[in-house]
């Protein structure tokens, strides 16, 4: 039997370019607007067996926000981004440029003393595999981070594709499949 889960983008905290590595920050005033336009498309995603969302402030009130109820997903938390955590990645590649390029160039290194993208990767994907097979489906309010990684994990791509993948705030997509069997699925939405 295979599961659906149907992955939103939490709604944004700060503006893009002040997006900081492993933000808790709530939703700002624009994130709020944000969810009140995206609500009617995105409020039927409510009706799923089970809700969950990443433990962060913005993540929980996105879910709120839309109706969801969702029950906090420690697996869900966005990358640990160790002594680069609240610092955007300008504020990093000034301060330590040769770190971020080694950061940038390969998954398994970690020089914020952190998790590496690997295991950040691999652990979202753990998450994905563990979903109970059920008769309806699932969605999951996350950072864009989580939404990302789990995108790679469930095409098995090479971890070097998440930094191709943009994921907007309020965004949404549906994986459907089982264990290391996963498929992406793209829905056009109702205007």
């Amino acid at each position: 039997m295979s599961v659906r889960v149907s992955l939103v983008a939490a709604a944004r905290s700060s503006s893009l370019l002040a997006e900081r590595f492993d933000d808790d920050r709530p939703l700002d005033q624009a994130g709020w607007h944000e969810v009140q336009l995206a609500a009617q498309a995105l409020v039927p995603l409510g009706a799923a067996e089970l809700r969950y969302c990443s433990p962060t402030a913005r993540s929980r009130a996105t879910g709120e926000a839309l109706g969801y109820a969702p029950m906090a997903q420690p697996a869900l938390r966005d990358c640990d981004m160790g002594r680069w955590r609240g610092l955007t990645l300008s504020d990093v590649a000034a301060r330590e440029p040769a770190a971020v390029d080694a950061w940038l160039a390969d998954p398994r290194s970690a020089p914020h003393g952190g998790e590496p993208l690997l295991a950040f990767i691999s652990r979202i994907g753990g998450w994905l595999d563990t979903r109970p097979a059920c008769e309806g489906s699932i969605v999951a309010v996350a950072e864009p981070a989580v939404v990302r990684a789990a995108l790679v994990y469930a095409l098995g791509a090479p971890p070097s594709m998440y930094w191709n993948v943009d994921v907007r705030p309020l965004s949404t997509v549906t994986l459907t499949g089982r264990p290391g069997r996963w498929s992406l699925r793209l829905e056009a939405r109702p205007r």
